[in-house]
């Protein structure tokens, strides 16, 4: 992966004023920050460069408004950045023109200010250059640490980054060398879990994978639409039934690759999508006709653990069952423990990420053994798709 440029590059900072976009897109519950991860993962580059001091103006875009909308400010999330940052935290009434030129001109070294809510200016999404421009004036550097936004070529998100000096900050930083470490030049043998409820969801990370990793273990109710494409009846399990053509197309790309697919070969199967429904555990091919497949069952598990300890680097995203069920966490909690474990040992690398995945792991109770959780769900994905990410492009040194 070519170089982009950090915080390490940037130079004496003091009095200069330097834009950073940060994913301040927080959960809220009666008005109050329920979900302050996003926050934390802001902390430290925001925190270096105050320290440094540097004027720190903090971007970000916060839901999806259709232009000013009061209840999609992002005046509330400034005083929850504050508290995480355990220092003041200003807040300026636009991103953009005179009163906010006014506002940054007030502000000594070493402070810090959010700015008003970057999707409340029509050309944010459209990466409209006079905004860039506008926005641009305001600052002497640009610091992008939003990786979790890095998918999208917005103003905040990309534009910025070519009319003034760019660097990643050290979460953007962070993301980037890890997922570099598990799929841009990993150690082999590599290994990657996908699962999830569709096939159709997640067709070109799979089309990726199969030529980048030497094991592909698939879980989920994906999984299912793979054994019915074997010609295995799953009865009435979640199944894309449409897509055995494309299923045995990634099963044909994969062998040429010599790529191991792992399918399940006993699973857990009940009548009802329900918690604790009366479930059995059976062969793939003992299925009944009014029975749905909502885990990977013990022996397939016990087999995926095994793969797993031949491996050097893990890439996992998306659970193996119906995790949010009990009993049907199962397989996600074992496999996830041994992955944790052998994380812990030094023997494998692992990186995952998506909204659920992070979801299954800290349900296993262990996300922090990992060597790598992304919070990102859309970009993650689409680094996984081997898709080229805007925001992170045009960070290239």
């Amino acid at each position: 992966m070519a170089k982009f440029r950090t915080l390490d590059d940037i130079g004496d900072v003091r009095g200069k004023r330097v834009l950073v976009r940060a994913d301040l897109n927080v959960p809220m519950q009666d008005g109050k920050v329920s979900d302050d991860t996003r926050l934390r993962a802001a902390q430290p580059t925001i925190a270096e460069l105050a320290d440094k001091g540097a004027i720190v103006l903090v971007l970000s875009h916060f839901g999806r408004p259709k232009g000013e909308d009061p209840m999609l400010s992002l005046s509330p999330i400034s005083s929850a950045l504050a508290k995480v940052l355990g220092r003041t935290v200003g807040f300026v009434t636009e991103c953009k023109g005179p009163a906010a030129e006014q506002a940054v001109g007030l502000m000594a070294a070493g402070e810090i200010a959010v700015l008003e809510n970057t999707r409340f200016e029509a050309g944010e999404e459209k990466n409209d250059p006079a905004l860039v421009a506008a926005i641009a004036k305001l600052g002497d550097l640009y610091v992008n640490d939003a990786f979790s936004a890095a998918h999208r070529a917005h103003a905040s998100t990309e534009g910025l980054a070519h009319v003034l000096p760019a660097y990643a900050g050290r979460s953007m930083q962070a993301e980037l060398e890890h997922l570099e470490a598990a799929l841009g030049e990993p150690e082999r043998p590599v290994a990657a879990v996908v699962g999830g409820a569709k096939v159709s969801s997640k067709l070109d990370v799979l089309n990726n994978l199969v030529s980048k990793v030497d094991h592909l273990i698939i879980g989920g109710g994906m999984a299912n639409t793979f054994l019915a494409a074997k010609g295995v009846d799953v009865g009435k399990s979640l199944c894309e039934h449409d897509l055995k053509e494309t299923a045995l197309g990634i099963l044909a790309k994969a062998d040429a690759a010599r790529c191991t697919v792992h399918l399940p070969y006993d699973v857990v199967v009940a009548k009802e999508f329900k918690a604790n429904a009366a479930n059995r555990t059976v062969n793939v091919h003992e299925v009944g006709a009014d029975e749905m497949i909502l885990d990977v069952g013990p022996a397939a598990v016990e087999a995926l653990s095994d793969a797993l300890k031949t491996c050097r680097t893990l890439v996992w995203n998306g659970p193996l069952g119906a995790f949010e069920l009990e009993p049907f966490d199962a397989a996600t909690v074992a496999l996830a423990r041994t992955a944790a474990a052998l994380t812990e040992a030094g023997s494998l690398v692992s990186v995952a990420g998506g909204g659920d995945t992070v979801a299954a792991l800290n349900h296993a109770g262990v996300a922090d053994s990992f060597s790598f959780v992304s919070t990102a769900g859309g970009a993650f994905l689409e680094w996984m798709e081997g898709k080229a990410l805007p925001g992170v492009e045009a960070l290239r040194a």
